[in-house]
């Protein structure tokens, strides 16, 4: 019991250091250097990119099937996504895009399923 839980323990630090490592490192370089203007352009459409690449990863490729294209099998989803973008583009609002957003899946879904 004793083995299970050191193993545990070391398990959770280990995973702090991962998780606290890429947030550290980049904070303590720059913390003494000047960020270039570029840099800091460059970075503000980091998070679109991965929000966007997470969204269009879950609406058009089947991880249950071998990561297979779905085409508009997801249709409820490509709708809802479409949603998203113009009330994203209109409000500039991520909350009210994202609780918009899994309304429109779960109306579509159940309409479409009729």
């Amino acid at each position: 019991m004793a083995a299970k839980t050191t193993e545990h323990l070391v398990l959770i630090l280990l995973s702090m250091l991962v998780a606290f490592g890429p947030r550290f490192i980049p904070l303590r370089i720059f913390s003494t250097r000047k960020i270039p203007l570029w840099f800091n352009e460059w970075m503000k459409y980091v998070p679109v990119s991965l929000f966007t690449a997470l969204v269009v990863k879950d609406i058009f490729i089947d991880a249950n099937h071998g990561y297979v294209f779905t085409g508009t099998e997801n249709l409820a989803k490509i709708l809802a996504a479409i949603i998203v973008i113009a009330v994203a583009y209109r409000t500039r609002s991520m909350g009210l895009a994202v609780v918009l957003g899994l309304a429109a899946v779960a109306l579509l879904t159940f309409a479409l399923a009729l």
